[in-house]
């Protein structure tokens, strides 16, 4: 799709730059899934190779001045800021840049999970999103484009001066690690880590893990005399009894699935830890998702 875009206040995180400034910001580009609303600069630009962020998909009523529902994407993260160029008058409303966007969307085969038109109706998780501002939404859109087996999610949303959108391509996390460095690892270190998928509040382990997981089987035989332990971990959200039980429900998923791949069940063992041992931040949505892991530790 080429497109164009809509949303609300934005308190940039983006190294100021000179009102007068009209050319793109070095190593700032476009989106190629998107072109650029006319008239506009870009401001600023961060990514990221692999990230986590919840996009709003709550309708606006059901915030009711509260946060609204989200989902959380994993995958290729990308943000970029425009800004309307000096001297264009009139600049363009937030409703204008909105319906540009979803219209271009609609027209692309693009599906709009959240709208929140008007100013500031309906809030989002600050942490889950972060750079996009203070969780107010005003003239924001969340859209999500299927390409294939490809899913990219967008955020938008509108300030006085242009618009900034989070874009996430959604997709499992690639084992950076070879299976022998990974048995190494573990001999060695007496532990590895995993990121496994699950559904919300479930153990039902993803499909675009079985990667990570045959990776972990083939690591576990080329170990083949040592025995491990798979412990489940969570975040602090929800209470410490159900995110006990939830680690060890996960845990035992993650056992059945490696049994699964042919790695001998006398040899393994389950336990959930629940929230006890976080390895980052749990004020933050980075490290909630670092805390959401399964560990593989020598016994």
């Amino acid at each position: 799709m080429r497109s164009v875009v809509a949303g609300v206040m934005v308190m940039s995180l983006f190294a100021a730059i000179p009102a007068a400034a009209q050319n793109d910001v070095d190593d700032c580009k476009d989106h190629p899934l998107f072109t650029r609303f006319p008239n506009m600069h870009i401001y600023g630009c961060d990514a990221s190779a692999f990230d986590a962020r919840r996009f709003p998909v709550g309708a606006e009523k059901d915030g009711d001045g509260k946060i609204v529902k989200s989902v959380e994407i994993q995958g290729p993260v990308f943000r970029i800021d425009y800004k309307v160029k000096e001297g264009v008058n009139p600049p363009p409303s937030g409703l204008q840049l909105m319906r540009n966007f979803e219209n271009a969307a609609k027209k692309d085969g693009g599906t709009i999970l959240g709208s929140y038109p008007g100013w500031c109706k309906a809030y989002y998780e600050v942490d889950g999103m972060p750079g996009m501002g203070n969780g107010c939404m005003s003239n924001a859109l969340t859209m999500k484009f299927v390409k294939g087996n490809k899913e990219t999610w967008v955020f938008f949303q509108a300030s006085d001066d242009g618009y900034v959108m989070t874009i996430s391509e959604k997709e499992a996390m690639k084992q950076d690690v070879a299976v022998n460095e990974l048995a190494d690892k573990l001999t060695k270190d007496g532990f590895i880590t995993l990121y496994i998928n699950f559904d919300t509040g479930k153990s039902t382990i993803k499909p675009d893990s079985a990667q990570t997981l045959d990776t972990a089987a083939a690591a576990l035989k080329a170990a083949a005399t040592l025995k491990v332990e798979i412990g489940g971990h969570t975040d602090n959200v929800g209470t410490p009894e159900a995110n006990l039980k939830l680690s060890q429900e996960r845990a035992q998923a993650v056992m059945a699935a490696l049994v699964q791949r042919g790695v001998k069940a006398g040899r393994l063992t389950a336990r959930g830890y629940g929230q006890t041992s976080p390895v980052a931040d749990n004020r933050t949505e980075e490290g909630r998702g670092k805390n959401r892991r399964v560990e593989l530790s020598k016994k």
